[in-house]
């Protein structure tokens, strides 16, 4: 008897972020094979007999190696098992759900796709940041930083290609990178002075982020401790918590306010 892949987002981080199809999903499932970013309460949703295989990148550490992961979905699927594959955010976004879709079509397992929340736009909006905003942003790109600059990687980013190309510029897995993210995007054309954020664990109670501008973030960011998994965003649209801070401020003293009232951002703003 021949099973079936699942391929689940889990969402930015936060466990109510998955969706009612990606947790009826895990509860079915008799093998669940997740990621270093997964909530460990979405393990909760799973089945007690469901066999639980850790297949996490850990910064600094040997990681399990794609094929391996492919060939871990496609064995337990030929025997007769529903596998569910959790990924933080959403699968198709730098999560290489596309390499093992392939792998399941080649060795003919049914694999299905359940979208999650990406991290590329809920860590923005967590921090208050929309990624789009009439009159000063009407395109934004996502890239990730981990490869940017890097010539010799199969995925390498070609930040002087994309930087000047979008209004709001979203890059993941930006903190092990971030001095040399930033300095690349100006020398690229972005104004040093481009109001700029980066936001770490985004959607959790850990979550913490840094507003600046380009040019100042990668040392602001490092006296806050700000580290890995973060997200940074460029552009006029990380100017917004500060404009929301502002107009809440005299609510907070109960102040008559002037104009409308924006929502308070969990930023930590230097």
């Amino acid at each position: 008897m021949t099973g079936r892949v699942v391929l689940i987002g889990a969402g930015p981080g936060d466990p109510e972020l998955i969706t009612v199809k990606g947790a009826r999903a895990l509860g079915e499932a008799d093998v669940v094979i997740f990621d270093r970013l997964v909530a460990p309460a979405l393990l909760d949703l799973c089945r007690p007999d469901t066999q639980r295989l850790y297949v996490g990148k850990e910064p600094g550490q040997a990681a399990v190696p794609q094929e391996r992961i492919c060939s871990l979905l496609v064995e337990h699927a030929m025997s007769g098992r529903v596998v569910a594959r959790l990924k933080g955010g959403d699968p198709m976004v730098f999560g290489r759900g596309g390499e093992e879709l392939l792998a399941c079509a080649r060795a003919g397992v049914s694999c299905e796709v359940i979208p999650g929340i990406t991290s590329a736009v809920a860590a923005p909006a967590a921090a208050g940041i929309p990624v789009t905003h009439r009159g000063s942003a009407r395109s934004f790109a996502v890239v990730t930083a981990s490869t940017a600059g890097t010539a010799h990687a199969p995925d390498a980013v070609d930040l002087g290609r994309v930087a000047t190309a979008v209004d709001t510029l979203v890059l993941l897995m930006a903190a092990g990178k971030l001095e040399a993210t930033c300095r690349a995007l100006i020398a690229a054309g972005r104004p040093s002075d481009e109001p700029a954020a980066i936001i770490q664990w985004a959607t959790t109670p850990e979550e913490r982020s840094v507003i600046a501008t380009l040019d100042e973030l990668p040392v602001l960011a490092t006296a806050a401790g700000i580290g890995p998994p973060a997200t940074l965003v460029v552009g006029a649209v990380a100017a917004i918590p500060a404009e929301t801070a502002a107009i809440a401020a005299p609510l907070a003293k109960g102040e008559p306010r002037s104009g409308r009232q924006g929502r308070h951002s969990r930023s930590s703003k230097l």
